[in-house]
């Protein structure tokens, strides 16, 4: 049981006027085998919550706590939270000029694991892995997410996490810019790593449409840096519904 705990969480980045907080207090539980979706309206501080976890260094921590099965996230290096068992889907997955797929992941595996995949046993996995997600075999020699379709680069963020295993997946709007045939194969995606090993998500999204193929079993809505609102599926209905107005109104209000 791998549990991720969120509590207080404080985040400002720099801007021209000075810091400016975009996080005001976040209080978030993930364990093994749990769906949570955070959902919200741009600028809610969805992203931020996910960046500040993978350790990006635009963000500034000013408070709060982030800790992994007990150990504090804070005080590792990107990578080494990555080694722990966190990972990142990154909504605008960037590219690597000069490292292909293939040597990309494996080079991701012997680090994760501490030492290099048996070859035989690794083309297989990946070979699989890649018909599950219908991608050409010919995309292991392309150079990472150089010249990828928005679906493309999406697809191969989820090869990655299904190949890597790890404790914790946040996927920062891995729906957008996705066609229906897409969604459909990138969920089934998450759903097959999810039973395969016991993986505890955090999904951020705008729109309920994902959570048609990835059920949540907690719906949390981001307001003004803020968790306004937590429920269950049910919640995710009543915001496709009525969208974010209501929040939006009370926390002007505030």
């Amino acid at each position: 049981m791998a549990t991720l705990e969120i509590r207080d969480l404080h985040v400002s980045v720099d801007t021209e006027q000075g810091p400016k907080e975009i996080l005001k207090g976040v209080d978030l539980t993930v364990r093994s085998g749990e769906t949570h979706a955070i959902m919200g309206p741009n600028g809610s501080g969805k992203s931020t919550l996910a960046y500040s976890i993978a350790g990006h260094p635009k963000y500034h921590v000013t408070s709060g706590t982030v800790t992994l099965d007990g150990e504090d996230v804070l005080a590792m290096e990107p990578d080494e939270r990555a080694r722990a068992g966190l990972f990142l889907a990154m909504q605008y997955p960037v590219e690597v000029p000069g490292v292909t797929v293939s040597n990309f992941l494996r080079t991701a595996k012997t680090a994760i694991d501490g030492e290099a995949p048996k070859l035989r046993t690794w083309v297989k996995d990946v070979k699989s892995a890649m018909e599950n997600l219908r991608m050409d075999s010919a995309f292991a020699e392309r150079n990472v997410n150089e010249g990828f379709s928005g679906g493309e680069k999406k697809r191969h963020e989820i090869l990655q996490m299904e190949l890597l295993k790890p404790k914790i997946a946040i996927l920062d709007e891995t729906d957008s810019g996705l066609d229906v045939d897409a969604l459909r194969i990138v969920s089934e995606g998450v759903n097959r790593a999810k039973e395969g090993t016991d993986l505890g998500v955090l999904l951020i999204t705008h729109y309920t449409r994902i959570l048609r193929y990835i059920k949540p079993d907690f719906v949390h809505v981001f307001v003004d840096g803020k968790v306004a609102e937590e429920g269950g599926p049910e919640l995710a209905e009543r915001l496709e519904n009525e969208g974010y107005d209501r929040f939006l109104s009370a926390a002007a209000q505030n």
